[in-house]
């Protein structure tokens, strides 16, 4: 199994080292011809903006949404989730336009008002999952095609599923929980 990681920007090396983990083959993604042969692909958090900017500038945004329509797996973590989406509210530039939600960027406040709690995730097991949260975004609005992941207690939501898409609006790669990235790994290997 090879799964490539966006590394424009952002949180890259900390996916790569939950792949390792999982004994996962990792690849660094920078380029469109890097793009074969994947079996799955990860969109880190980071500055959405720039990732966004950076992808229209290497060539990269047709080929990953195009990738992903015709069923590569993607994971989109913070920043990775704001560019799955068909619709960021408060985003100017382009998106991959992937899943039917339209999400909020910063909805939590600025960098000081990043935090750090427990959520429930059934889709993973028992025990609740460990979240981070950076400037992290939400989704303010699903279609029925998408399957919320988890909330947090006010019933804002901070995962969804759609298909072989997955989006976070935490980082699950900042944790030492493997289970996010287990979750992915098994829709890839599902077919």
């Amino acid at each position: 199994m090879r799964i490539g990681v966006l590394a424009l920007q952002g949180a890259f090396i900390e996916h790569v080292r939950i792949l390792q983990k999982l004994d996962v083959g990792a690849s660094l993604i920078y380029l469109p011809d890097q793009l074969d042969n994947l079996d799955g692909l990860i969109i880190p958090g980071g500055e959405s903006s720039t990732i966004s900017t950076l992808m229209l500038e290497f060539d990269l945004m047709k080929p990953v949404r195009d990738l992903a329509r015709a069923g590569l797996p993607v994971l989109g973590t913070c920043a990775g989730m704001i560019l799955l989406a068909r619709e960021a509210s408060d985003f100017w530039l382009e998106t991959l336009g992937l899943m039917d939600v339209r999400v909020k960027r910063n909805a939590f406040g600025r960098q000081v008002d990043s935090f750090e709690t427990e959520i429930d995730m059934p889709a993973l097991g028992r025990g609740p999952f460990h979240a981070v949260f950076i400037r992290a975004p939400t989704i303010e609005q699903a279609d029925p095609g998408v399957e919320i992941l988890a909330q947090l207690p006010d019933g804002v939501v901070v995962a969804a599923r759609q298909g072989r898409l997955i989006a976070s609006a935490f980082h699950p790669e900042l944790t030492s929980d493997v289970r996010f990235h287990r979750y992915f790994l098994d829709i890839v290997v599902s077919g």
